[in-house]
């Protein structure tokens, strides 16, 4: 008997301009299982989306999801400083809750770790009642980089992990090292793993970390990160979404040609890894939409 597929999903970073409604119609067309939405930008030159309860967009994108079987698994993002967010939490919590959404993604810039788990604990409580459960990403340029800093907080609070393969890499937890054998011991903290490539070679400088991240990324498949490796320490059930921003070649592209290449770049990549040594077992059901 085969393996089940692999859930895929197209992140909204991958096409960070394009509006909820019209990314799950691109995803669909493309061949995605399901999409993250943007439901709070990040910085103030972005497009901002209203996802809220009675919006516009929010019937639309719903209506779009009803059409295709397209759905919703992840919202994101907040990055936590140390201030009082819990308006705008839950605010995206009502908006995840509406989309269908399991999981809000952040990452945090407060340097305070004994501050940072009180505020995840406060949003995994706030959660409970949406139906979204905070998941921490941790990012080589933010204040948490590691993945042993992650699961500390995770383990503290009831918060779950993204693990985005760009930082993974950026922090060093590559296959064989310290950090990796710390995530194949902490799968079960995982919902969701980000997919995409890059160099070897980690960029030199925080401005060019960020830089990497947020806007030049590399299709799966086509760099330098063993991806094929990191696919196979999770089990066959955890969903990868595929977050490759490239403004360049969108622009040249176009929006669903650059789904269409992502989404086939990210399947040879799963048809690469299946067949070897899979991860351990999930011993807990997280993130599913």
């Amino acid at each position: 008997m085969s393996a089940p597929r692999r859930p895929l999903g197209l992140a909204q970073l991958s096409l960070l301009n394009t509006a909820p409604p019209e990314l799950v119609t691109i995803a669909a067309d493309a061949g995605f299982d399901f999409i993250g939405a943007r439901v709070r930008p990040v910085t103030p030159g972005e497009r901002p989306y209203d996802l809220q309860p009675g919006s516009p967009m929010l019937k639309e994108t719903l209506a779009r999801m009803d059409g295709t079987g397209v759905t919703v698994r992840d919202i994101e993002f907040l990055l936590l400083d140390g201030t009082d967010q819990r308006d705008a939490w839950r605010a995206m919590m009502e908006a995840g809750q509406a989309l269908g959404a399991a999981s809000l993604t952040v990452a945090a810039s407060d340097p305070d770790a004994a501050r940072l788990a009180d505020t995840l604990a406060r949003m995994a409580e706030d959660g409970r009642s949406y139906g979204i459960v905070p998941t921490l990403e941790p990012i080589s340029y933010q204040a948490v980089n590691s993945i042993p800093a992650a699961v500390a907080l995770a383990r503290a609070s009831g918060c779950r992990i993204v693990v985005d393969a760009l930082h993974l890499n950026r922090f060093g937890a590559v296959p064989g090292s310290a950090q990796w054998h710390d995530l194949e011991a902490n799968l079960d903290l995982v919902p969701l793993l980000q997919l995409c490539d890059g160099p070897a070679q980690r960029p030199a400088g925080r401005a060019a970390l960020v830089a990497e991240s947020r806007s030049e990324r590399g299709v799966p498949g086509e760099g330098g990160f063993d991806l094929a490796a990191l696919v196979n320490v999770f089990p066959a059930d955890v969903p990868v979404s595929v977050e490759v921003p490239s403004h360049s070649t969108v622009a040249r592209l176009g929006e669903l040609g650059w789904a269409r290449k992502l989404q086939e770049a990210a399947t040879a990549v799963l048809a690469s890894a299946s067949g070897k040594t899979t991860g351990k077992p999930a011993t807990e059901k997280v993130g599913t939409a």
